[in-house]
Order: structure tokens, then sequence, then C-alpha cells
């Protein structure tokens, strides 16, 4: 059964969302502003769960229709055949959210869509009321321009949850955006890499699990593995295959950061994720940054400065690392920075720059080539 599918992701990892999903076989990709669509089988919800690396989560698209009004959005939604997916005790709370259209109360919206499933499914089920004791089947809907989308969310937890982080411990870099920048400079193993603002280790795990060709959700559990109405056994071939996918080889990834608590917080990750063997971690000052590898790439999240003594402080800790990384000869870098005077302060300009977003904050990756 061909289904449509639609991942969100960080604004400017759009085209690497769209080739990641390529190579994973799946058909029409189309990119847009902050998502991709694409076709596929009911064996790929479980292959891209378990191996996107760039995507926030995995919707089923059930329907696409203008809705300029609550009536519209009410019978567009009602028409969906959602029967055939959400079995009579499921729960299926609904969530969403409206931009740019006449309908902009979210709340308001929900309403609609909850009570257009429900009218739809009591005509199916012949149930005056739904129990909802049963698995979640959570609905979420998006409203553009007076265009509505409804989803179901095949992934639950966030994508970028790979499950190594404590849930409690707020980080600064999102593991989707850590594993894009490890990406764009094109590590896969081979050389060097090196993050000397570690903090809790995210972009060196990242650059461990691509070296290592790991699926970023083999360990984790989503939604769509407790839905009756696909097969049991995609998920059993799917994480059999992302075993096979895997390389086991010698890798040269260092992390260190001037904070001890934060390199011993950045090595219990990467047991977490099963690659602390991959990567050699300290406590160092990024200000005398100095390996003694010939070369390689250096890929970090250094502190922005929200406020306007805290860019201060910033901009002289980038010029202290600036200084640092002209002695380093041979190796490459890229620095994420939401800092408005980065490259002044850093003391070159970059090679190359590149637009992402980190959240809702708008960020520049400057890439450094010395090769």
């Amino acid at each position: 059964m061909e289904l449509y599918f639609c991942i969100p992701c960080l604004f400017g990892l759009e085209g690497l969302l769209g080739n990641e999903l390529r190579h994973m076989g799946v058909k029409d990709v189309a990119p847009e502003n902050g998502r991709v669509y694409f076709r596929g089988t009911e064996a790929d919800i479980a292959r891209v769960n378990l191996r996107c690396r760039f995507g926030e989560r995995l919707l089923l698209v059930l329907g696409r229709f203008p809705a300029k009004s609550f009536d519209m959005l009410f019978e567009g939604t009602k028409a969906l055949p959602w029967e055939d997916y959400i079995p009579r005790d499921a729960a299926f709370p609904v969530k969403g959210w409206a931009l740019e259209s006449q309908l902009h109360s979210v709340p308001d919206c929900q309403k609609i869509v909850k009570k257009a499933v429900v009218e739809r499914m009591k005509s199916v089920y012949g149930l005056s009321r739904f129990p909802e004791s049963g698995e979640t089947y959570q609905i979420q809907f998006g409203i553009w321009k007076d265009s509505a989308a409804l989803y179901l969310d095949c992934s639950g937890t966030g994508l970028y949850k790979r499950g190594y982080r404590p849930a409690q411990v707020a980080a600064p870099l999102r593991e989707t955006l850590a594993a894009a920048m490890v990406d764009i400079v094109r590590y896969r193993g081979k050389g060097s890499f090196c993050d000397p603002f570690c903090g809790g280790g995210t972009i060196a795990i990242e650059a461990a699990l691509s070296a290592k060709n790991r699926a970023p959700g083999l360990y984790r559990h989503f939604a769509a593995e407790s839905w009756d109405w696909l097969p049991g056994n995609i998920w059993e071939d799917a994480r059999a295959e992302c075993r096979d996918r895997e390389f086991h080889g010698e890798y040269t990834i260092f992390a260190s950061d001037i904070d001890p608590h934060a390199v011993e917080m950045a090595k219990q990750n990467a047991l977490r994720a099963g690659v602390a063997d991959c990567i050699r971690f300290s406590v160092a000052d990024a200000r005398e940054f100095a390996y003694t590898c010939e070369k390689g790439v250096i890929v970090a999240n250094p502190p922005y400065g929200e406020r306007m003594l805290e860019q201060r402080e910033a901009g002289e800790l980038y010029k202290a690392f600036g200084e640092a990384y002209r002695r380093s000869e041979n190796w490459d870098a890229a620095v994420i920075s939401s800092h408005p005077q980065f490259e002044q302060c850093f003391g070159w300009h970059a090679n190359k720059r590149r637009k992402l977003y980190n959240g809702m904050i708008p960020c520049t990756l400057y890439l450094y080539e010395r090769k």
C-alpha cells in the first residue's frame, strides 16, 4: 500500500533531509520550507523512523484541503477515512498549529477536528461515545495560508530525541542540527574530528553515530509500533537491516570542554549512545586548542551570548579561539553562531556560510577550509 508522508525539519535542513530520504529509496521526495513530503510503504514507516538523522518526526498525511472557515475544516476532516487507521478503542488526541490563515485560534481548530473525527467514526463504528482506552493515535493538523493538512504522528517522541541525553537536561543544540553539521563537513569516519566546546557531547556523539553508520533510532521505540493495521514484522526487519548496515572500525574523534562537569556528562551520554569507545574526552580550554593529529575537521557550537554583556564575552572567546585555530595549520572548521559579529571577532572571513536555525534562533554555520 502506497502512503503519503511528511517530515518537518529545522529550517535550512530541507535539502539534507531530502537527500537522506532519496538514499533510503522512497519516492516523490519534495522538500518545502521546514518540511519534506514523500511517498512510501508501510515498511518505510519503520525504516524512516529508525534511520532519519535530520527530521523532527514522521507524519502520515491523511489529507490536504482548503480551510477558510470552521465549516470547511469540519467537512474536510470528516471526509477522511479515519476508520482505516484508528480502531474503535483508540485514544486520538488532537494538536496542531495555524499561521497566516483566517482560522487562527488553535484551540478552536482542535475542537473542530476532534468533533469531525468523532462524527466520522460514529457513522462507521455505530458508537455514540468512544472509550479512548487503547493505544494512542496522535492526530496533528497544520493550517497555513487557509490550507489544512491532517496527519497521524508515526513517531511519538520527536526523532531528535535519540535517547542518550537525560530528558530533564536542557541542551543548546538539537541532535538533528548536530547531525546536519557533521554531514555538511562530510565527516564519515575518515580522518580526525574535534569539538573543543563539547558541552554534553552532542556533536561528537552524532559524529560517532555517522561514522558507524548507526541508525539514530535503533534503540528507541515509536508510536506506530503499537498500531494494529501495520504488519508487526516491519520493525524487526528494519532493525535487522540497520544492524547489517553498521560499520565497525577505529575512529579519531576528540571532544573537550573547559567545564569538567560537562565533560563527565558527555561521557555518560556517549555511554548511553553506545559510542563511548569512539570518542576521546578531555577537559581542555578551546583557547589553547592543540592536538597531535596533523589535520582534521573542527565542528563547534561555542556560546552565542543572548544579552549584550554575554555577547561581548562571547566575542572575546571567539577572538582567542580564532588565534588558537590559526596555529592549527591544517584543520578545517565549521562553527555555528548567532553572534552578529562572529567573523570579525574570530579574525577570519569564512570560505562559505550556511544559514541554519537552532530551534527558532537564526544562526550561521561558518565554514573554513585550510587544505
